[in-house]
């Protein structure tokens, strides 16, 4: 074993990231997800207000 191999080992380097072309559809169709998100996240507060939709108490099984 001589001396150079010992110790830590150098991380590989990350390959660098390619720029990607975004296209009109590209645009568009990340504009409309963002959209759906805020309506979902809107959705999602209002129903949060209301309580829960199913009654408490206790659950019964069907066995006798």
């Amino acid at each position: 074993m001589s001396g150079r191999e010992g110790g830590k080992k150098k991380p590989l380097k990350a390959p660098k990231k390619q720029s990607k072309d975004v296209d009109d559809e590209d645009m568009a169709f990340q504009q409309k997800k963002r959209e759906e998100e805020k309506k979902l996240k809107e959705l999602q507060a209002k129903a949060a207000g209301k309580g829960p939709l199913t009654s408490g108490g206790i659950k019964k099984s069907g066995k006798k």
